[in-house]
């Protein structure tokens, strides 16, 4: 099945043709290093680690190019200023500093997470040269102007403005800050450089004197660098749509005369009941309704949050709850529990494929859930294809005719490839434990093997504190015809 997505530009999903046969290049959006990752960050990042995964388990040569945005995240549309510095100001720490820390925070919670780094993270005040140059193409072709030492494109000479967003210049007056309105030919023009004032910590030299570069071209100078003028994916989060998407393409196909990205993938957002009335409020943390990536990862498992995450189709709103997550994590479980009974069987089975026809089950699995993900990445139709599957294996192994080898091997790969490769909701395998795990894990499977033998031996006292000191320890275990299973709070 050919690849769909559902492309931004344009409203309508389209078959994906890469640029170049075999090969992807994809540019997303990254964090403002300022403070602490919440979920709503992690919902977006976790949904394109799913979709570099499938691309790259499809067999495309990936290149993934993430940003580090640690300078200039300030638009016309925001009052106050840059967030960085504002944090910097409010710990009295120098604006690097911070960069730093929080940097090393979101690589951190991201890892811890599953989320895989990206091929290229480049920092905006690391390609600040080629953000002047950029700058510079754009005034001599006409697209920018520069006033009082800050430079702004000309929306009124990019007959496309708008057409990511589909926004009339006419609606992007309100909102602008008056301190920036006299000096712009109109107010919907946006910052390309901004000039920097005796305080401002953050400054580099140009060709218009002292300051800093706009948030906007960022993007668009570090995606040119790495990707070229025109590359196959952008993505990010749908609340950045206008202004900042809307600004890249206008100054990217202004500078480069060529077509930026190809296919533009968007997140929806994270939401969380209102405490008023529960209605859905976008997670921020302007609002002060946030969970932190750490704070979620001290009481859920990774993997249950990622699972969490695939609940609504990447594009769509979903709501965070303790419902939400505990739902979440009882799938995770049925899905696990069947993974490790897999892995359990296989070290006893016979050889061979015996397993009434399984064979044919695996492989309408494997087909269901690459229809899944070819229809513009459908995690949540993949995860309940999981779950179908999951029932039958539950069915076949809980039956009284032994399974053989081969069968159990090819149902491990399902859950190996598909829910560990691709979703990154299970372990591919047990050498992607740590030691840590595995010893402890080592640990659990003595004891309980202790305890077989005193239920053996009708030494039922030592069996039932066994019991009761591992449910103490958040260890549960279910006595079964073939064995005793054991799951992890």
């Amino acid at each position: 099945m050919t690849l769909r997505i559902f492309n931004v530009l344009g409203r309508q999903k389209q078959n994906f043709q890469p640029l170049e046969e075999g090969r992807i290049g994809i540019y997303v959006c990254g964090p403002t290093v300022y403070d602490v990752a919440h979920l709503g960050h992690a919902k977006s990042y976790i949904s394109f680690d799913m979709v570099v995964r499938w691309l790259r388990f499809s067999g495309y040569d990936v290149l993934y190019v993430q940003n580090i945005t640690d300078v200039g995240h300030l638009t016309e549309t925001e009052t106050g200023e840059d967030k960085i510095l504002k944090q910097a100001r409010a710990l009295q720490a120098k604006p690097m500093q911070i960069v730093e820390t929080y940097t090393r925070s979101y690589f951190d919670d991201m890892d811890a997470l599953g989320v895989q780094r990206p091929d290229i993270s480049p920092r905006a005040s690391g390609h600040v040269p080629e953000q002047i140059k950029m700058i510079e193409e754009l005034i001599d072709k006409g697209f920018a102007y520069e006033v009082n030492g800050s430079v702004y494109f000309d929306v009124s000479e990019d007959e496309d403005y708008g057409k990511l967003s589909n926004r009339r210049v006419e609606e992007q007056d309100e909102g602008v800050r008056e301190e920036v309105r006299d000096e712009k030919r109109s107010p919907a023009d946006f910052a390309l450089w901004k000039r920097a004032e005796p305080d401002h910590i953050l400054r580099w030299d140009s060709p218009w004197g002292e300051g800093f570069p706009g948030w906007h071209i960022e993007c668009s100078a570090m995606a040119k660098k790495y990707l070229g003028a025109t590359f196959d994916i952008h993505g990010g989060g749908i609340d950045n749509i206008f202004p900042h998407n809307e600004c890249e393409i206008a100054q990217s196909e202004s500078a480069n005369d060529a077509p930026f990205a190809n296919y533009w993938m968007l997140v929806g957002s994270l939401n969380v009941p209102d405490a008023f009335d529960g209605t859905p409020v976008k997670m921020s943390k302007s609002l002060g309704n946030f969970v932190s990536v750490k704070d979620a990862l001290s009481v859920h498992r990774p993997e249950v949050i990622r699972l969490f995450t695939f609940s609504a189709h990447y594009s769509n709103p979903v709501t965070y709850s303790e419902e939400a997550i505990h739902a979440a994590s009882a799938g995770w479980e049925r899905l696990n529990n069947a993974y490790r009974l897999t892995r359990r069987q296989m070290e006893t089975a016979p050889e061979g494929d015996a397993g009434n026809g399984f064979l044919e089950r695996v492989e309408k699995a494997r087909a269901d859930f690459t229809s899944a993900m070819n229809d513009d990445f459908n995690a949540p139709k993949a995860v309940a294809t999981l779950q179908e599957f999951t029932r039958d294996v539950n069915s076949l192994l809980n039956g009284t005719v032994p399974v053989g080898l081969e069968t159990l091997r090819a149902i491990h790969d399902v859950y190996a490839e598909l829910g560990g490769d691709v979703l990154g909701i299970l372990r591919p395998t047990d050498a992607a434990v740590n030691t840590d795990a595995k010893r402890e894990a080592g640990l659990i499977e003595l004891l309980i093997q202790i305890r077989a033998d005193a239920r053996k031996n009708k030494d039922f006292a030592t069996s039932d504190r066994i019991r009761d000191e591992l449910s103490a320890l958040g260890v549960t275990l279910e006595d079964r015809p073939d064995g005793t299973l054991w799951k992890a709070d």
